[in-house]
């Protein structure tokens, strides 16, 4: 069985103690280092590359948003879920735009956690549903230096907004297929299609173009 692999970055002892143990009692999920502060953090991804990094955002020094910057920058294989006791929706825009993949409250339980890890190590997103309308902004952008292929034209059909709708909301191309009425290899295509449209590469690309668009909002509803 091929283990996950987590970075865990936070200036409180007890905490990181804490975390550990919850996710290493998870059978396929390994801790393979710890920092104290967003500088540690940030030379321990570079260091092990894991496969997700569960970083607090107020850290001395070099915060959490700062160190999910430069982690996404020096280490884009990694995913980033940010840890914090804040729900202010600034601080979520400003982690979203600095390439963290989930946002998820210090006071959640260790279910909401252990999704969160599993669903970036996936290579998806995680937004606490309770926190999801604070993240939509006007002018929402993508985190500076973060590369992408150039898009081959922006126009979208109708299927493939669609498809990037329901993806952008959290779903599987699995439960994409079914909510649309199509095979999954369809959902698939429609899919690989957008991406290239739009010069994204990942369902978190998907998900701050769905910010963006408005497709989540305090005014939306999932498609």
């Amino acid at each position: 069985m091929s283990l996950l692999t987590i970075l865990l970055a936070d200036d409180h002892a007890m905490l990181r103690q804490g975390l550990a143990a919850l996710i290493e009692a998870e059978p396929d999920m390994h801790v393979i280092a710890e920092a104290a502060d967003g500088r540690e953090a940030i030379a321990m991804a570079r260091l092990h590359s894991p496969n997700v990094a569960v970083i607090d955002v107020s850290m001395p020094g070099v915060d959490g948003i700062e160190a999910t910057t430069q982690i996404r920058r020096q280490c884009p294989m990694v995913g980033v879920l940010a840890l914090t006791r804040h729900a202010d929706p600034i601080y979520m825009r400003r982690l979203l735009r600095a390439g963290a993949s989930g946002y998820v409250l210090k006071r959640s339980g260790a279910d909401v956690l252990i999704s969160a890890v599993r669903a970036i190590a996936a290579g998806g997103t995680y937004v606490e549903p309770a926190l999801a309308d604070g993240v939509a902004a006007p002018g929402f952008a993508p985190p500076a230096g973060t590369h992408r292929p150039a898009p081959r034209r922006h126009e979208l059909t109708e299927r493939e907004e669609q498809v990037l709708r329901h993806i952008a909301w959290g779903r599987s191309n699995k439960e994409v297929a079914a909510q649309l009425g199509i095979s999954i290899k369809t959902v698939e295509g429609y899919k690989a299609e957008a991406l290239a449209k739009l010069g994204l590469r990942s369902r978190s690309d998907i998900l701050r173009h769905g910010l963006s668009r408005g497709w989540i909002s305090d005014d939306a509803s999932p498609p």
